[in-house]
């Protein structure tokens, strides 16, 4: 499973530990500040998936050489999403969510670990950056 599926899967564990936990008297699902984080991942996920299918579209319709700023941008956008979605989780988890417990620290850790493994995002963004000026 990708980032994607796997910030998905954090966000199904997000939701249901937000309609079971009770804090302050209410479900936290009923807290505005907890529905605006969902809403906000489920953007991101959405976002970054439609991106990746772009991209994988791009590769098999015009080529890799043609995909290159596609990639670039799944290189940037997708590591960062699922560690943002991995840390929305986490706070409404509370102390559950970083321990082994759950998937979520782990995907946190892999997330963190896709910005730096391929090379840092700032890598991806000059030569996004570069291509797009040429164009």
């Amino acid at each position: 499973m990708g980032l994607v599926g796997l910030s998905q899967r954090c966000l199904e564990l997000m939701c249901a530990r937000a309609d079971e936990r009770v804090a302050f008297g209410e479900k936290l699902i009923k807290k505005t500040s907890v529905q605006h984080e969902i809403a906000r991942c489920r953007c991101d996920i959405e976002q970054a998936r439609l991106l990746t299918l772009q991209a994988a579209h791009v590769m098999d319709t015009q080529g890799m050489k043609a995909a290159i700023p596609y990639i670039s941008m799944v290189k940037i956008v997708a590591p960062n999403m699922a560690q943002q979605v991995a840390d929305r989780a986490m706070q409404v988890f509370g102390g559950m969510g970083v321990c082994q417990d759950t998937l979520i620290p782990e995907v946190f850790t892999l997330a963190r670990f896709s910005r730096i493994a391929d090379g840092p995002d700032e890598v991806h963004m000059s030569q996004l950056a570069k291509l797009t000026i040429r164009s």
